[in-house]
């Protein structure tokens, strides 16, 4: 390649030859400047846009955060509000269980029942093999918290059925003890005759006395010895004034020779109620109250039911 230059003044000319080496420089030069001044016109033209949307990205982003630490917030408080509600049911339980525990523990020693048959005092006896499905849900810290709960429940509904037993007993045990026919017929008095064979206190000749007499003061108080429904209520042949209470499980008691009768047939009457005044109607030879037990329609001797203790 030549290159020749012409000079006006001097009027001649000059040329010089290019090797392979200047050829490319010169090629490099003429054909990078033009590509060089339109990215760098580019870059100008396009810079703004680029910034701008680099700005909104970044502000996107920021906006994207602010809402899910907002959300993490909320997430942190409805966390902590169930955490507070748990806390409070949990102590709810637990001041239950310490009730329950207390009244059971009560009501055993009111009861007098073997010790060990209702134990309110320690934790329930319970085992078991573990499962491999229980075992991955205790290292959940949700499955804790369940399991808590759980037990807790399980311990007060295992309480509450050893109550429910214990009442059911307890109730059994007031009505027999309060139906039991048990103590004396009066509260003041002393008892003038026993039951049996005795000498008979108008004619004198052995006779057979079906009942046991308590003596005392003329109007004295007359009780029932248990619980029971009045069958009879009014004068009787030998009995004067009689009461005629029946118990029930084939107990029936009378009280004779009274001076009022305070009860009337069908009323219901409670252990130790006053149901008639002291007196000697009938036949008697003093103010006394004639007492006579009954069991399947036989008479028995009252005495070893006033003896007689119910626990």
């Amino acid at each position: 390649m030549k290159i020749i230059f012409i000079s006006n003044r001097e009027d001649r000319t000059r040329s010089v030859t290019l090797n392979l080496w200047a050829k490319v420089l010169l090629s490099v030069c003429l054909l990078g400047l033009p590509v060089s001044s339109g990215i760098y016109f580019g870059l100008q033209l396009g810079g703004g846009k680029l910034a701008f949307f680099l700005e909104d990205s970044v502000e996107a982003m920021k906006q994207d955060l602010e809402a899910q630490q907002d959300a993490l917030a909320q997430t942190e408080q409805q966390a902590q509000q169930k955490l507070k509600a748990l806390a409070l049911k949990l102590a709810e339980m637990q001041s239950r269980l310490v009730r329950l525990d207390a009244l059971g523990e009560r009501l055993t020693d009111i009861a007098r029942l073997d010790e060990g048959e209702f134990d309110f005092s320690g934790a329930t006896a319970v085992g078991g093999p573990e499962s491999e499905s229980e075992s991955e849900l205790i290292e959940q810290p949700e499955a804790d918290v369940d399991a808590l709960f759980s037990q807790m429940q399980w311990q007060l509904d295992s309480r509450e059925r050893q109550l429910g037993i214990l009442e059911s007993m307890l109730s059994d045990r007031q009505l027999q003890q309060a139906s039991a026919v048990t103590g004396r017929p009066i509260n003041k008095g002393w008892m003038s005759s026993r039951y049996g064979y005795r000498a008979d206190p108008f004619k004198g000749h052995r006779s057979w006395h079906n009942g046991v007499d308590f003596a005392g003061k003329e109007g004295a108080d007359i009780v029932a010895v248990g619980a029971g429904v009045v069958t009879w209520s009014g004068q009787r042949h030998g009995y004067g004034n009689m009461i005629e209470v029946d118990h029930g499980e084939g107990f029936v008691t009378r009280y004779g020779h009274n001076k009022q009768n305070l009860v009337n047939v069908g009323e219901v009457v409670k252990k130790g109620q006053v149901i008639a005044v002291m007196g000697s109607t009938g036949r008697s030879t003093g103010p006394h109250v004639h007492f006579e037990v009954y069991k399947h329609g036989r008479s028995v001797d009252p005495a070893s039911y006033i003896r007689r203790t119910v626990f």
